[in-house]
């Protein structure tokens, strides 16, 4: 049997839980929430990274879909796209019940698999959804969302992003609140795009275990997107997980250059960076014929996993795509088809079918189900949070 071969036989075993894939993003973007524009029961090559045909094929078993916006938008209209992102995940699971199943605990994922239907969960990214308010938080919560990443790539009132100014030196007090209050209803703590004093300024707070749905090793590539060691090293005393991600201007050095290039170019011509609808991927196009993409592999994705599992250990590690949410994947990981190509890698650097299961499936299981298990016994002791950002911070930022 080749590697291929065994890394299949393993995920039908013990599939792929993914961190974060942005498919309700693209599909408010390119079609409006159309899902007969976009049916996911067929093959969406050209269009999407993902359908339920390649998530088969691709071996995954639990997915959480980011109900993302961008963070351009601010207050109600934050929050009012955030609702709109959980309803077009409902219907996702209206429309696709033989494959697709809600799951809202480490429970519901293991009954999603014995049933052979995809766990299917959500995150917010990005604490501007909340609009600083913990009744919101909980809110998000009753509708299903299970970790809230705590920035995107912009600042907010109480967080310091990887990818702006720093403003507040990381967590300010009401921040420490929310995540307090997270712990408490048993919402993850996403720590991917804050930066690095965030995160660790979050471990010290959190008594539940954190995740990076989706970040690489800054050792490997030195971007602020990425986790540094002493972060990674934390882990094992908080219990969390870091899920790799296979975005190249993360975790290839020589593409951080080339992608600052063409964000550039991208704004030149009146798009938003991150835009991949079908105009905006033409220009895209033209600026990799002219100055051509350096490519990351599925041997860069394995570089970054082998790195982490040393600095955190085997049991906190992970895998999280961010499929159709980056406009370019590596070579073998083109489409959430792609995850046998890297288990396969993997077999061939000598990893255990034991640790293997532990990064596709059993590390994410794990992590829920002990921050399940830590909300019942704070929520046991204390009420909710009315705190607001007047109060505590003295102001909004």
């Amino acid at each position: 049997m080749d590697y291929l071969d065994r890394a299949r036989e393993l995920l039908a075993a013990h599939p792929v839980v993914d961190g974060h894939n942005d498919l309700p993003w693209a599909l408010r973007e390119q079609v409006g929430y159309d899902l007969d524009a976009r049916d996911i029961a067929r093959d969406q090559t050209g269009a999407l990274h993902t359908d339920i045909p390649r998530l088969r094929a691709g071996g995954v078993g639990a997915q959480f879909w980011s109900v993302y916006v961008r963070s351009d938008l601010a207050g109600d209209a934050a929050v009012s796209a955030t609702l709109e992102q959980i309803d077009v995940v409902a219907e996702l699971l209206a429309r696709y019940p033989a494959d697709l199943r809600r799951a809202l605990t480490a429970d519901d994922m293991e009954i999603a698999r014995a049933e052979g239907r995809i766990a299917s969960l959500m995150g917010a990214e990005g604490g501007h959804s909340i609009n600083n308010s913990l009744g919101t938080l909980r809110a998000l919560h009753a509708l299903g969302v299970r970790y809230m990443t705590l920035t995107h790539n912009d600042n907010i009132d109480w967080a310091d992003s990887a990818t702006d100014v720093p403003r507040i030196g990381g967590l300010s007090a009401f921040g420490r609140e929310v995540v307090r209050e997270m712990n408490r209803i048993g919402m993850l703590v996403d720590l991917s795009h804050v930066a690095a004093t965030t995160m660790r300024q979050a471990l010290a707070t959190s008594t539940a275990p954190v995740i990076f749905s989706h970040s690489s090793s800054r050792a490997i590539c030195d971007h602020p997107r990425n986790i540094p060691d002493d972060v990674l090293a934390q882990l094992p005393a908080n219990g969390g997980v870091a899920m790799a991600t296979f975005v190249p201007k993360f975790v290839l050095p020589a593409a951080v250059a080339w992608t600052l290039a063409a964000d550039r170019n991208m704004r030149e011509h009146g798009l938003h960076h991150l835009d991949t609808t079908s105009a905006a991927m033409r220009v895209h196009a033209d600026f990799e014929a002219a100055y051509p993409r350096p490519e990351a592999t599925v041997a860069t994705i394995a570089d970054h996993l082998d790195h982490m599992r040393e600095v955190a250990g085997i049991n906190h590690i992970g895998i999280g795509g961010d499929f159709d949410g980056t406009a370019f994947l590596p070579e073998g990981l083109r489409d959430v088809a792609g995850y046998p190509n890297l288990i396969a890698e993997l077999l061939s650097r000598g990893w255990s079918d034991a640790d293997l299961a532990k990064l596709t499936w059993r590390n994410a299981v794990r992590v829920l189900r002990d921050a399940e298990a830590v909300a019942r016994d704070l929520s046991a002791r204390y009420g909710p949070s009315h705190a607001t950002i007047g109060e505590v911070d003295g102001h909004a930022i």
